[in-house]
């Protein structure tokens, strides 16, 4: 009799293990498939923004930013507009000169979780030139910056 228990235990034990492996399978599977309609998603957002076109005049440019990084801050206070709020700050960057140093202020205003959506929004679209500009006076020269404090 105590074999007979044994084996139920073993047998139970496998069940287990097999129905574990099954969940953690089919939640991989899910985070993968979300992740493949999240970029779906990013890809239809950045073509239907092409497609609309971008301001071409540097007035038109400036007013064009203002109003999408400030849309952008709005929307990023509601977790349910995420990816509309990337899609505010993209298109602020697509008419920015200098998209590089946008980028470095995104950084450390942006909150993380839209700010790796906007990663996608760049990568995606490959036309954006992320490099910042070289400062115009060549390498900082330390013995030019003034002593502060303690002198």
């Amino acid at each position: 009799m105590t074999f007979f228990i044994c084996a139920q235990d073993a047998e139970f034990r496998r069940n287990l293990r097999r129905n574990e492996r099954k969940q953690v399978r089919a939640e991989k599977e899910e985070a993968e498939a979300s992740t493949q309609r999240l970029r779906s998603l990013i890809k239809a957002k950045v073509d239907e923004a092409k497609e609309e076109g971008f301001p071409a005049g540097v007035e038109e440019r400036e007013a064009f930013f203002n109003e999408q990084v400030m849309t952008g801050e709005m929307l990023s206070q509601d977790p349910s507009k995420m990816i509309d709020s990337a899609l505010a700050f993209y298109k602020g960057l697509k008419v920015y000169p200098a998209p590089g140093d946008l980028i470095k202020i995104y950084d450390s205003t942006v909150p993380k979780p839209i700010l790796d959506i906007l990663a996608d929004m760049i990568a995606y679209d490959g036309d954006i030139m992320v490099r910042t500009r070289p400062s115009s006076s060549g390498p900082i020269n330390l013995g030019e910056i003034p002593n502060v404090g303690l002198d």
